[in-house]
């Protein structure tokens, strides 16, 4: 009896389970500090910030995320049905061209588009000099809410695009070819049929829009629109008031549990799915004519607004700036972003593959918990992120400073907290839900048939998971680190408030460039992070169909 207690203790506390819970407790800890700290007596900036400001920054951000969730799913879902459903010219590329315009961050797109249609941009000067025109301002003035919507719009769609379209790529073709022996026209099986088997799916794809305009800093920053980040920014820059600071991301906090909640309640407790194994997949409807040249022409405006125009308008500025951009200088703040982005990457990439391997190992009820926990820095925006890592590694430095002048050392107050330490710890929180995701899913393909074979044939855990498990779920790992590394190097919001001194990355430069308004000069950061996030898009798109193969 006592050999079998043992074994179990053993079992129970085993490297994994000891390993997984360290790095829960560390993502744990931020939050807990910032939590503490919203029970704070206010303080004078607070109650002006209430008393004047609140009412602006909720509605201005409830106004950015309704209305871009409402455009963007209603555009990523047409997109989607067309290119499943249709057969038309061009189909083949819009098919994945429609996925490139997560390739341009938003806050770069803004940069493009302020820049274009301002009074000097291409349009304006076109219209003046060639056309003889003399254009009304009003017309050409982007940076505005509406101006903000757009953006948002056509540079996030394509999550709700891609999400959608692979869930109607597994539907079966009985479901619209019933639907037409009903006698139902094209329209109303869009509306009747595809539109409540595809609910879970669009609302998915449009949650995540919502989390990406609640995350964004550069984009309403840049076209003066006061929101939730903005005013945690300025409110910890400007008035250098981390007390103001957390209680704003407190309350940014509860905007994106409702999100969360209305997610779940959007999907309701339907499920679909198909009664057959072997039921054939939905067969595209060959469109002639007009039909034809409309479904064609809406994917190619969809494709020019969200991709190609603000592609070739960057291409432009870079040809013109590039000799006086491309320095020493640049060239070494661009190999310390791709360093920076490659090993916080293979970090986060490291904890993924140890959580999901004990998750999936125990199966009990806290390998749920850790999974739920895992997903939470992905939800949480960027800017809550950077107070919660402020506070608490300001809270460790004085613990750290307390302990070595108790021995009589000397020692700067702040350490760590000045260091990058604090950059790679809330990359490594704010991303590690998506190199989790990647892992867990690699690890549900494969089983653990393979897992318990080795064991049986005598390897113990850390041989079966170094010679079997690692090689089989290659692929996800390889999608996951890809991932990973094109979200650290677009974010600006976390490196702009967590950064050293004087350090410096792409998505920073670009944004200085443009918050002096150098838009030109911003074009060859931008390029570079829009280069590699294509390169990084193929390189998945590949690994996702080999691994389908």
């Amino acid at each position: 009896m006592q050999s079998i207690k043992t074994r179990s203790i053993k079992r129970s506390l085993n490297i994994w389970a000891v390993m997984s819970f360290f790095f829960i407790v560390l993502i744990i800890l931020p939050n807990i500090s910032v939590l503490a700290a919203v029970f704070k007596r206010p303080n004078e900036n607070w109650l002006h910030i209430r008393k004047y400001l609140l009412r602006d920054y909720i509605a201005n951000s409830i106004m950015l995320v309704s209305f871009t969730g409402l455009f963007a799913s209603v555009l990523g879902t047409l997109c989607a049905w067309l290119v499943c459903a249709y057969d038309f010219p061009l189909r083949k590329f819009m098919k994945w061209a429609l996925m490139l315009p997560l390739a341009i961050p938003p806050y770069i797109a803004a940069y493009i588009y302020g820049g274009m249609l301002s009074y000097t941009g291409v349009i304006q000067t076109f219209m003046r000099n060639r056309m003889g025109l003399q254009p009304d301002q009003k017309y050409f003035d982007i940076m505005s809410m509406k101006g903000a919507i757009f953006i948002f719009t056509f540079f996030l769609f394509p999550y709700v695009y891609i999400i959608t379209k692979s869930f109607l790529e597994r539907q079966s073709s009985s479901l619209i070819e019933n639907a037409r022996l009903l006698g139902k026209s094209s329209l109303e099986i869009f509306f009747n049929v595809i539109l409540p088997v595809s609910r879970a799916s669009i609302v998915a794809g449009t949650s995540l829009v919502a989390m990406e305009v609640l995350n964004d800093y550069g984009v309403v920053q840049y076209f003066g629109i006061p929101a939730f980040s903005t005013a945690i920014f300025k409110a910890w820059f400007s008035m250098g008031d981390i007390d103001s600071a957390i209680k704003l991301s407190s309350i940014l906090m509860v905007m994106v549990v409702s999100v969360l909640v209305g997610e779940n309640f959007m999907r309701g407790r339907r499920r679909y799915s198909l009664n057959s194994a072997r039921a054939g997949r939905i067969v595209r409807k060959k469109l002639r004519g007009a039909h034809s040249a409309m479904a064609s022409l809406a994917c190619i405006l969809v494709f020019g607004f969200g991709f190609a125009v603000p592609l070739m308008q960057l291409a432009y500025w870079g040809i013109m700036t590039y000799r006086d951009i491309i320095t020493g200088e640049f060239i070494s703040m661009t190999m310390t972003s791709l360093f920076m982005a490659i090993i916080t990457s293979l970090i986060i990439m490291g904890i993924a593959l140890v959580m999901a391997n004990y998750c999936r190992l125990s199966g009990g009820r806290i390998s749920k918990v850790y999974s739920r926990i895992t997903s939470i820095g992905y939800s949480i925006p960027a800017a809550v992120i950077s107070v919660a890592m402020i506070v608490f590694f300001i809270s460790v430095d004085k613990s750290l400073y307390a302990l070595v002048s108790g021995i009589g050392i000397e020692s700067p107050k702040l350490i760590l907290s000045t260091s990058i330490a604090m950059l790679v710890f809330a990359y490594c929180v704010r991303f590690l839900a998506v190199g989790y995701g990647s892992v867990e899913s690699g690890f549900q393909k494969t089983g653990k048939r393979f897992h318990e074979s080795s064991r049986m044939l005598g390897k113990n855990s850390i041989q079966t998971f170094w010679q079997v498990d690692l090689k089989l779920i290659q692929p996800a790992l390889t999608g996951g680190f890809l991932l990973v590394f094109v979200d650290i190097l677009k974010e600006l919001p976390l490196t702009l408030i967590l950064r050293p001194f004087n350090f410096n990355t792409l998505a920073i430069k670009a944004y200085q460039y443009a918050n002096d308004e150098m838009i030109h000069e911003a074009s060859i950061a931008s390029l570079i992070i829009i280069g590699i996030s294509l390169a990084a898009i193929y390189a998945f798109n590949k690994t996702g169909s080999r691994e389908a193969e």
